[in-house]
């Protein structure tokens, strides 16, 4: 039976607390774990932790393949009173340490290879640092339980880092209300129950991959995380586990439908989701023809408020483009420039209200003020609300369409890059006088980096100083390089003509 929508949130780890004991809740690589077992694992990684930093609210960061540690963090974390900061694993030390620097994290847990490529001062000087390995070892050694929480629904639990249109990635607090009503909500209107089984191959580090537990333990069912190599692997570990729930973003479904799937594999299939970007057309009618049986659920969100709206499957093949509408706990109003509800057809801004809504960025009042501001007057939940820059319409029918981002983000493979953090990279390695990182459409990323310079013109080096302080996904595609930087009438950069030339 698909499970109740419940508006009532309690504190994060009391999700390990919903699963029959002999049931399957996690299945990592040469290790299962029961409902039975992820409670006491819980139990015992949250004593360790509460012994480890005592101070409640303090902050403590993985930076780990997907494992136990990973999986299990933000429970165990949630029960010892501590807010959880899960750190992309792709990401180089040089973004590591701005997260670890402005999280202010008292202990960062991680894999020892990743922790090896730390530099000197990369971790705050009062910041512990401790492998996965001896984590657990030192969590064993301890062997005392931590009974469930009582923490107040409302209080800090996690802080996700995602960048922005301009600077380093920001952190985003979310409480355990955000969490576990983002839970239940998606459960809810995917209509998952407690035999299902989830292919986690997306991040933990950002909502939409973490929510991949959650929504699925929530429904009491089973998660199966995948680090996946290729296209191919994601394939076999759907008809060795019988996963019936996959979820994916645009570049990843690209490779997928490309594949010849197994029948083991397309059969146990109950249910498809998409984030982080737009499916086109192509994309939907192939889906539809590997998986003839399987809903289709394409999604917006923002990390800022979680999860924004849903297409429901039965629109899916008459409306493919479309965002669909409001998640349950979300209230979507689009809001015309002149400040009042936009019409059918009118373009406006997307504005998110409700319980989901983020408390702001860590540690940043002038970007908070800029994104959470007063909800519209309209609005049945007042409060605070995400203004999410981005353009869009309602159809007669009250369908959501994209039609734009206000600022220039860059969203390549599922990421959202700040150009600026790849800018700045451009020009600290001593190769680019000044730089412009331009999005440009591209069918297997969404968007590819294009990346103007004016500088050395050495472009293997600078490639190479690249490659050491950006992860893959932030790298340049193209490197274009100019004599000159074309400027506007204000004397800035004409970055609109550089973008016209990079996409023409």
């Amino acid at each position: 039976m698909p499970v109740p929508l419940d508006p009532v949130a309690k504190p994060l780890d009391h999700l390990a607390l919903i699963g029959r004991d002999e049931d399957m809740a996690l299945v990592l690589r040469g290790q299962s774990l029961s409902w039975k077992d992820l409670r006491s694992r819980v139990s015992l990684l949250a004593s360790w932790l509460a012994e480890l930093v005592p101070t409640k609210g303090a902050r403590v960061a993985t930076w780990a393949a997907k494992g136990e540690l990973t999986c299990l963090m933000p429970l165990a974390a949630a029960r010892a009173g501590l807010v959880h900061v899960p750190i992309n694993p792709l990401l180089k030390h040089a973004q590591v340490k701005h997260i670890l620097a402005d999280s202010g994290t008292s202990a960062l847990i991680g894999t020892e290879a990743r922790l090896k490529s730390l530099e000197e001062g990369d971790a705050p000087a009062d910041c512990m640092v401790i492998g996965e390995k001896a984590a657990w070892e030192q969590a064993e050694a301890l062997g005392a339980n931590l009974g469930p929480s009582d923490s107040d629904p409302e209080s800090l639990c996690a802080i996700l880092y995602t960048s922005g249109s301009t600077g380093k990635p920001k952190g985003v607090m979310l409480s355990h209300a955000n969490l576990w009503l983002g839970a239940v909500s998606v459960a809810h209107y995917l209509g998952m129950e407690s035999d299902d089984v989830t292919l986690a191959v997306l991040p933990l580090s950002f909502d939409y991959g973490q929510n991949q537990l959650l929504s699925t333990w929530y429904a009491g069912g089973c998660v199966v995380p995948l680090d996946y190599l290729t296209p191919r692997d994601v394939l076999k570990a759907c008809a060795n586990h019988g996963i019936t729930t996959l979820a994916a973003v645009p570049p990843l479904w690209v490779q997928l439908v490309e594949q010849d799937w197994p029948q083991e594999a397309v059969t146990p299939m109950r249910r498809l989701t998409n984030s982080g970007g737009a499916l086109t057309t192509e994309l939907v009618r192939d889906l539809r023809r590997i998986f003839p049986q399987s809903r289709l659920f394409p999604m917006y969100g923002l990390t800022e408020a979680f999860r924004s709206t849903y297409l429901h499957p039965k629109w899916v093949d008459e409306h493919p483009t479309s965002m669909g509408m409001a998640i349950p706990f979300a209230e979507i109003l689009v809001i015309a420039d002149d400040g009042e509800l936009a019409g059918a057809l009118e373009e406006g801004e997307l504005v998110h209200c409700g319980p989901l809504v983020a408390q702001g960025y860590w540690q940043d009042a002038e970007r908070t003020a800029e994104r959470f501001k007063p909800a519209p007057s309209m609005s049945e939940y007042g409060g605070t609300a995400v203004w999410s820059g981005d353009r869009v319409f309602r159809d007669v029918e009250g369908l959501l369409y994209f039609v734009g981002r206000r600022d220039a983000m860059i969203k390549s493979a599922g990421n959202r890059i700040s150009p600026q953090e790849v800018e700045d990279a451009a020009v600290a390695t001593g190769f680019a006088e000044e730089a412009v990182a331009i999005g440009v459409p591209d069918d297997r990323l969404g968007q590819a980096i294009h990346l103007v310079v004016r500088g050395s013109g050495d472009e293997e080096a600078l490639r190479k100083a690249l490659r050491k302080d950006l992860p893959n996904f932030m790298q340049p595609a193209e490197i274009r390089w100019l004599d000159a930087m074309p400027l506007n009438p204000n004397g800035k950069i004409d970055r609109s003509l550089l973008a016209r030339e990079a996409r023409a």
